[in-house]
């Protein structure tokens, strides 16, 4: 009996202590981490909260900010259109992911660049933006930097487009929400694309990584940021009964982590600021983590059937062109529609791998059927159609 009862006050205790250590797990303070910091501004620049706001921080995607404050200039001063076309050069689509995928010599709108930076946090398109307006990256990251210390961005120096690791490419939580407010201030109208929540590119919706913009109350933008040596980072501005507020954190351990403490921040600072505070304010299950995996598998197509980002003001839809030529023909100006399918042109057969062409139209129109797609018939155009190459999957993988 004694044994018995020793061995369940010992079974009792292992739980106890079991039970506690994952507590305090899940009480981890995101301000203990090496490389936090966070900073909450109002419109006027008052801080109501700093915490390492001036150390140096690596800033990850959130340079990606800067790539856009350059390229929103550019369209202010008229050096691009909303018709212009950004060239894919190898250099560009060789960056690791994240990434478009767009292969080398082929180009996309303006308004897709912009937005596949915003959402999928592209860095072969941030760096294909900046070869289109510096000439080459470097010469682009320069310019970056001086413009940032003309805006008061004093401890910030940046050396490429897209946020990729850099050991002299650094930043401060200060810096990033004097952008962050700098980008609404500056470009209020360009400033609603870092509102955009899905981006149809192809065969698949492309949900934006910033999950505040659906978790938190009031949150309209910015950006996030993600790789080992920074850790998950974030600008957020959100707008409660006419007070906005900036913030940005740095060093989260997760992007839950991240997000939940930002929403802690911004809560507190709207009460500083006169704003009562809403109960359950910010929902993570309100995020599109959810609405991504159901996304991903994207619409099945028949063969020689390929997805084209869908037509702004009429039904009709180019086809993807050859190398050189434009990716996918839309008209500037006008609100994306949802994509829409559109059959490639007829490969001629392949000596060494011909396909009796009975066969091919049979399979074509049995699997069109039951998803009422179209039957893919050719196009006069002579030009032969590729599809773009697959990424290779072991290369190295850097979100940011």
């Amino acid at each position: 009996m004694k044994v018995c009862a020793i061995r369940a006050c010992a079974t009792i205790a292992f739980f106890a202590a079991v039970s506690l250590a994952a507590a305090g797990a899940a009480r981890a303070d995101i301000t203990n981490r090496n490389n936090y910091a966070a900073i909450i501004l109002d419109t006027r620049g008052q801080v109501l909260h700093a915490t390492n706001a001036d150390e140096p921080r690596f800033p990850a995607s959130l340079t990606k900010m800067m790539t856009l404050y350059m390229l929103f200039e550019a369209m202010r001063d008229g050096r691009v259109a909303p018709g212009t076309r950004i060239r894919m050069s190898p250099e560009a689509a060789s960056r690791p992911p994240s990434k478009l995928g767009l292969p080398a010599g082929y180009s996309l709108e303006l308004e897709d660049a912009i937005l596949a930076v915003v959402t999928r946090s592209a860095n072969d398109v941030a760096a294909a933006i900046a070869e289109h307006l510096g000439g080459d990256e470097g010469r682009f990251a320069q310019a970056m930097t001086q413009r940032a210390r003309s805006l008061g961005m004093t401890r910030t120096s940046f050396r490429n487009a897209s946020g990729l690791p850099d050991p002299e490419q650094t930043t401060t939580a200060r810096d990033m929400a004097l952008l962050g407010s700098r980008l609404l201030a500056d470009f209020p109208r360009q400033y609603a694309y870092f509102s955009t929540r899905e981006f149809r590119w192809n065969s698949r919706a492309i949900h934006n990584h910033n999950h505040m913009l659906s978790a938190y109350d009031g949150a309209d933008g910015i950006k996030t940021g993600y790789t080992r040596w920074s850790g998950f980072n974030i600008v957020t501005s959100a707008r409660r009964d006419g007070v906005r507020l900036v913030g940005a954190v740095m060093g989260g351990g997760s992007w839950a982590e991240r997000d939940r403490h930002m929403a802690e921040l911004l809560d507190d600072g709207f009460q500083r600021a006169g704003v009562a505070r809403r109960a359950n304010s910010y929902d993570i299950a309100q995020t599109n983590r959810g609405a991504l995996r159901e996304a991903s598998a994207g619409p099945r197509l028949v063969p020689g059937q390929r997805v084209v980002p869908g037509p702004r003001p009429t039904p009709a839809v180019a086809p993807r062109l050859a190398p050189g030529r434009p990716a996918a023909q839309v008209l500037a100006g006008t609100p994306r529609q949802p994509v829409t399918l559109a059959t490639n042109q007829a490969r001629p057969p392949s000596p060494a791998r011909a396909a009796p062409p009975a066969r091919a139209q049979t399979r074509a129109q049995t699997n069109a059927a039951p998803r009422a797609m179209p039957q893919a018939t050719p196009r006069p155009r002579a030009v032969e159609l590729r599809e773009p190459p697959r990424t290779n999957p072991a290369r190295p993988v850097t979100r940011t």
